[in-house]
C-alpha cells in the first residue's frame, strides 16, 4: 500500500510540471530515478528511466496529436521493470503500451474539459476572474489526480500479478522484446532528429557518432564537449542591444 501511494505520488507529481512552467518534471530521466528510490533501486531506475526518455524524447505533442503519456508509463514501466528484475529494454516494452492506455484515459477527461473551457469563456466575457481562476484550478486539479490513481491502482492491484506473468513468459519471447525495445530507442531518437536535424546540426551527429564508435569516447566525455563548445560558441552574457529610432539615433534596448 505505501509504495503504490507514494507511486501515484510520483505519477502526480510529474504532472505538476505543466502547472509550474513545464521544467520537464514529467520525463522518465527524472521520474525513473525517483521510483528506483521509492522501489530500492536507484541504480535501476536511473538505467531504465534513460532508457524510456530515449524513445519518448520524440513523443511530443504537435496540433491535435497526442502522444503517450510519458509520465504513467514512464512511472510504472520502471515499477513493473525493477519489481520483476526485467532488463531497460523489457521495461521499454512494456511502458509503451502503458502509456497509450493513459493516454486514452486523458482524452476521455479532456473531453470533458471542452465543456468547462466554454465556461471558462462565459467567464471571460462577464470579466469574471475568479471563475477562470476556479476552472483552472479545478482542471488542473483533476489531471493531477488522474495520474494518481492510475498509478496507484495499477501498482496496487497489479503489481504481484504482472511480476508473476513476466516471469513465466518463455526466453525466446522475453529476447525478442528485448530486441524490439532496442529497436524502439532507436526510434525515438529517429523521430527526434527528424524535428530537429538540419544543414548546421548534422554534422555534430557524424562528429558525435563518429567519437563514440571509433575514438570510443564515453557518453558523458560527448555530454562535456557539448557543453563546452556550447559555451565557447554562444555568449550568454546579458549585454544591452543598440536599437536605431526612426531619426537615425541609437536606443538603449534593454528590455530583456
Amino acid at each position: 500500500m505505501l509504495q503504490a501511494l507514494l507511486l501515484g505520488l510520483c505519477g502526480a507529481y510529474g504532472h505538476i510540471d505543466w502547472g509550474i512552467g513545464t521544467p520537464f518534471l514529467n520525463r522518465p530521466l527524472v521520474l525513473g530515478p525517483i521510483v528506483g528510490l521509492i522501489l530500492g533501486n536507484v541504480e535501476q531506475g536511473i538505467i531504465i528511466g534513460a532508457t524510456l526518455e530515449v524513445f519518448f524524447l520524440g513523443a511530443m505533442a504537435i496540433g491535435s496529436y497526442i502522444p503517450p503519456d510519458a509520465c504513467v508509463g514512464g512511472v510504472l514501466g520502471t515499477a513493473f521493470a525493477i519489481k520483476a528484475g526485467l532488463s531497460a529494454e523489457m521495461a521499454l516494452a512494456m511502458a509503451i503500451p502503458i502509456a497509450i492506455i493513459a493516454t486514452s484515459f486523458q482524452n476521455i477527461l479532456w473531453s470533458i474539459f471542452s465543456m468547462t473551457s466554454k465556461i471558462a469563456d462565459r467567464y471571460a466575457d462577464q470579466g469574471n476572474e475568479k471563475g477562470i481562476a476556479a476552472i483552472m484550478f479545478m482542471e488542473g486539479t483533476l489531471n493531477v489526480l488522474l495520474k494518481f490513481f492510475l498509478v496507484f491502482f495499477a501498482w496496487l492491484f497489479g503489481a504481484e500479478q504482472v511480476s508473476y506473468l513476466l516471469n513465466q513468459i518463455p526466453e525466446v519471447f522475453t529476447h525478442g522484446m528485448t530486441v524490439a525495445g532496442g529497436l524502439l530507442s532507436a526510434i525515438g531518437l529517429a523521430m527526434l532528429m527528424r524535428m530537429i536535424v538540419n544543414k548546421k546540426v548534422a554534422p555534430y551527429w557524424f562528429l558525435g557518432f563518429i567519437l563514440a564508435a571509433y575514438l570510443k569516447i564515453p557518453v558523458l566525455g560527448l555530454a562535456i564537449l557539448g557543453v563546452i563548445y556550447i559555451l565557447t560558441k554562444f555568449d550568454f552574457s546579458m549585454k544591452t542591444v543598440n536599437a536605431v529610432n526612426e531619426n537615425g539615433e541609437v536606443a538603449a534596448d534593454d528590455d530583456f
